[in-house]
């Protein structure tokens, strides 16, 4: 049980904390505006120092691909249109449960706006029992829990090509995600380990690409800093910027490191009224090494609610009517949804497996175990004692 008498005497720390934070905060916003300002006028040099210095600098910075300066609208979707969302939830596996295994749960939604077809809401569920699923991973040295999070990714981006192929009408369409589409992650996992996650999403969104359906992924309450590490090329007080050698071991007192924990979205909030669109960006993270023609672009939106990041591949960045188009059905949804895209909304309610559906999970599961002759089945005595209380 939590004590509040005794949480509430570090709440004013905190306050204090606060405070200082949100007044530091507004110094290091100024001084970035500066610097975007002064980046504007020379954008050119400033991307061709960056490609050129590369191999040599040691934080994650983006590519801009259109003026630092650009505000631009986002036109207004046709009414006629459909829109494809996935989104994945899981039962973890538990050794103190009547049995070791775990579940993937896919949840679909297809909207299909101005036509008379049916929606999609509904979801696709997978339970992996068997030791080829459960242990796989531990010749890398990753969990099981760790692995199962992997698998739904993968998941979720071949449930959705399978799904928008399907529901593509002549009608304009999105296909969209919750989140990143840079699995970030994926970098720190051996080679054959990432090599049984990354081709199945890749080829996914290959099907998308052929089928010629938008895709892109949805980040709320981004926390990226990609757009402002391109500014602390600017603010390196080098002749170039050679991390490598001017700055070996000093990660955490970099001179270029004006804008320590500002993000791109609270710069871009100041640049951007509701409805419009900042510069696209060309993601430089090492995991799209391996995404060879489908590398990701992105892009940050006002929302009305919010700043938003928008992610999509190459190929719909590429494509100006494409992208265009999707961007504005994106807008729609997040108007639809108050704040947030309707669909992915949908797909994530689809896919949540709460605590009746768990309990229900387990019972059936244990019906299949006493049918198949196991005694004794039941959840361990530690598990028993959790769920009860001596108060």
């Amino acid at each position: 049980m939590l004590d509040l008498t005794k949480l509430t005497q570090q709440m004013q720390g905190f306050s204090e904390h606060l405070t200082l934070e949100v007044a530091a905060n507004k110094e290091r916003l100024e001084l970035a505006q500066q610097y975007l300002q002064i980046a504007s006028e020379s954008q050119k040099e400033l991307v061709e120092k960056q490609e050129r210095w590369s191999n040599n600098i040691l934080f994650a910075n983006a590519t801009p691909l259109e003026p630092l300066a650009s505000c631009i609208d986002i036109p207004i979707p046709p009414k006629v249109h459909t829109i494809v969302a996935t989104d994945g939830s899981q039962i973890a596996p538990n050794h103190h449960e009547i049995a070791y295994c775990y579940l993937l749960n896919i949840g679909r939604v297809v909207l299909h706006y101005g036509q008379n077809l049916h929606p999609i809401l509904d979801s696709l569920p997978e339970v992996f029992y068997r030791p080829e699923d459960l242990y796989i991973s531990r010749q890398w040295g990753i969990r099981t829990e760790e692995w199962m999070g992997y698998r739904r990714t993968a998941s979720e981006s071949s449930v959705l090509a399978e799904l928008a192929i399907n529901a593509k009408t002549s009608a304009p369409i999105l296909a969209m995600v919750d989140g990143s589409l840079i699995h970030w992650i994926l970098d720190q996992l051996p080679m054959d380990a990432r090599d049984c996650i990354l081709p199945p999403i890749l080829e996914a969104w290959q099907k998308l690409h052929q089928a010629e359906i938008p895709l892109m992924g949805y980040l709320s309450a981004s926390r990226n800093v990609e757009a402002m590490n391109f500014l602390r090329l600017l603010a390196c007080p080098h002749s170039v910027p050679d991390c490598i050698n001017h700055c070996p071991n000093q990660l955490d007192h970099l001179p270029c490191k004006k804008f320590d924990s500002l993000r791109d979205t609270t710069l871009w909030a100041t640049q951007l009224k509701p409805g419009q669109r900042g510069p696209i960006w060309r993601s430089n993270a090492r995991i799209l090494e391996l995404y060879e023609e489908q590398t990701i672009y992105f892009c940050y939106v006002n929302v009305g609610a919010e700043i938003a990041r928008i992610e999509f591949p190459a190929w719909v960045a590429e494509n100006s009517v494409m992208f265009d188009q999707a961007l504005g059905l994106m807008l729609a949804q997040v108007q639809k949804g108050y704040g947030y895209p309707v669909a992915i909304a949908e797909a994530h309610n689809q896919a949540v497996v709460r605590g009746g559906d768990k309990t229900r999970f387990f019972a059936m599961l244990e019906r299949q175990m006493i049918k198949a002759g196991i005694k004794n089945v039941g959840i361990s005595s530690k598990e028993i004692r959790k769920r009860g209380s001596i108060a």
